[in-house]
């Protein structure tokens, strides 16, 4: 399954610091069993290979108006030509602001992107609530 394979390889070259709690089997089985059938995922493919992938979540109806982008990872030797901007112009195009999505604040590369792409840092955390136990930081688009 390579939507699970661009996340596992992104993860161990990017996030080290955030040792996942789960195996590369319980991964592959949560892509499998859970994000591709809960939100909607986009794929970059190059030559046949997806090279980034990214997953949206809309909500609803009586929901507060408020879309998540929640999975974007590319594979490392892909990263920097282009595949994460693609994904996130397709969510830019199709999605309703405010969108919000979560990082780490460590992840100093993925912070840039989205701050250069006009997402506001609007909250951080200690870490606490996610299931990595890293600090993370909100970012929000409202325009």
């Amino acid at each position: 399954m390579q939507v699970a394979d661009v996340i596992l390889a992104s993860r161990r070259a990017f996030l080290p610091y955030a040792v996942s709690p789960h195996t590369d089997t319980e991964t592959r089985a949560w892509v499998r069993d859970v994000l591709l059938d809960s939100e909607e995922v986009f794929v970059a493919v190059a030559d046949g290979i997806v090279v980034g992938m990214m997953s949206i979540q809309r909500s609803g109806a009586d929901e507060p108006a408020v879309d998540w982008l929640n999975q974007m990872y590319v594979l490392p030797e892909h990263a920097g030509c282009g595949v994460g901007s693609t994904l996130l112009e397709v969510a830019l195009k199709s999605m309703r602001h405010p969108l919000r999505l979560f990082t780490f604040q460590q992840n100093v590369g993925a912070r840039h992107f989205y701050e250069r792409n006009g997402f506001k840092a609007i909250a951080f955390s200690d870490g606490r609530d996610n299931e990595d136990r890293c600090p993370d930081v909100l970012y929000e688009l409202t325009a």
